[in-house]
């Protein structure tokens, strides 16, 4: 196409210069001239690095490698190219990249945090960290855990609620298996129970774009500030000594400093975003796990191997079990039956003898039609699932059964 027909079809000298690679005043000079020749649009000349490109676009979606790390990898992989040509291009990625992460999650006060696990060592033992940042302050929560389940998870998403006084509007995710059970293209099916607890609080959960590690930033890039600033160099003592000294650094160190992107203190942006955050709701989600159980005519239920003791009104009747920090809470249409240390021991009784008094001494329970034998030895309960020297031990040994509930068959 001449420069002419170009310039009739609405293409500025500007465009026509740089598709024919040519000189804007070499298009003015042939427009207002009567005759010029016509200009082919000059071939791009390829770069050695092309065939390269979407393997660094591979590695850099996948963490933040170095320019020299990459490097060395395309030339094992027969880059013949130079070092500078490798990291001219990584720097374009990046910087594109850096632009479209500023012009979508820079938040307004209140509006986004996000969350992440980290995997650290310490005195030899792994832990992991739960990280929420919040996106407006770069505010920051860490807490230290043994283990990732959904309890765990809920009660460090409270405790972090607590920590900032309010909760942020959304809080963005990549595939972590508390959130997501299955994600296939465009549909997500969230864990039912988290959606609960977003509910419960407030939140929208939001689910950061598949292999696009950099979206999340804002909580990627403090674990590598936690690890250089905090970890190195730390004595571990305790998992308790731990989470309190990482508050002690979180409230004299991390959020004092002066943030680079904002070039504010982050404290005092926290206390900024604190005003826009929502309110905590009266109650905590109760993040027990929960169990229903049958009770059986001996007034038992089992539970991971073992028998605990409930009254003897609700035999036959569903009861359930909340298990959390060690304890089993047992109750029956929202009334609190009894509380027991969970046992990791297998075949043991664990229960309260009053329940068992107040059985013995319940006057409906003895109208009942049992023989005659059977009213004087149990009272309704079947002797196999009793321990007979229960009933034989002096009154001295039940006293430590009082309040709490113990093994009956030490």
């Amino acid at each position: 196409m001449d420069i002419k027909a170009m310039y009739r079809r609405g293409m500025s000298i500007r465009a026509i210069s740089r598709q024919l690679g040519i000189h804007r005043n070499t298009v003015k000079r042939h427009l207002e001239s009567e005759t010029f020749p016509e200009y082919r649009q000059r071939k791009r000349k390829g770069s050695i690095l092309d065939q390269y490109k979407q393997v660094i676009d591979d590695y850099l979606a996948e963490g933040d490698y170095q320019a020299t790390w990459i490097y060395e990898r395309l030339k094992a992989m027969g880059y013949k190219g130079s070092y500078k040509t490798v990291q001219k291009y990584v720097r374009r990625v990046r910087e594109r990249r850096t632009r479209l992460a500023y012009i979508r999650f820079e938040t307004e006060p209140g509006y986004q945090a996000q969350v992440d696990w980290g995997e650290f060592q310490f005195g030899g033992k792994r832990f992991y960290a739960f990280v929420m940042v919040l996106g407006y302050s770069r505010g920051m929560y860490v807490e230290f855990v043994r283990d990732r389940s959904l309890e765990v998870f809920f009660d460090c998403h409270i405790r972090a609620f607590k920590y900032f006084g309010g909760v942020p509007e959304e809080i963005l995710y990549d595939n972590m298996k508390q959130v997501v059970i299955e994600r296939k293209g465009g549909h997500v099916k969230y864990n039912l129970e988290f959606m609960h607890f977003a509910n419960h609080y407030g939140f929208t959960p939001k689910l950061c774009p598949p292999y696009s590690p950099w979206v999340k930033g804002k909580v990627e890039r403090p674990m590598s500030y936690i690890r250089g600033r905090f970890c190195k160099g730390y004595e571990y003592r305790s998992l308790g000594r731990l989470n309190k000294d990482i508050r002690v650094w979180l409230y004299h160190t991390a959020n004092k400093r002066r943030h680079g992107t904002h070039n504010e203190i982050i404290q005092e942006r926290i206390e900024h975003e604190r005003k826009y955050l929502g309110k905590l709701p009266p109650k905590d989600f109760d993040t027990s796990i929960k169990v229903f159980r049958k009770v059986y005519k001996d007034c038992q239920i089992s539970y991971n191997g073992n028998r605990y003791v409930v009254p003897h009104s609700v035999v036959g009747k569903k009861v359930m079990l909340k298990i959390k920090n060690g304890l089993i809470h047992i109750y029956h249409d929202d009334l609190l039956l009894a509380s027991y240390p969970e046992s990791h021991a297998k075949h043991e009784v664990i229960g309260d003898r009053r329940f068992y008094h107040d059985l013995m001494h319940d006057t409906s329970q003895k109208s009942r039609k049992y023989k005659e034998e059977k009213k004087r030895t149990t009272l309704g309960l079947t002797t196999s699932s009793l321990y007979p020297q229960v009933e034989y031990r002096p009154l001295s040994e039940y006293e430590r059964l009082i309040p709490g509930g113990a093994p009956w068959n030490n």
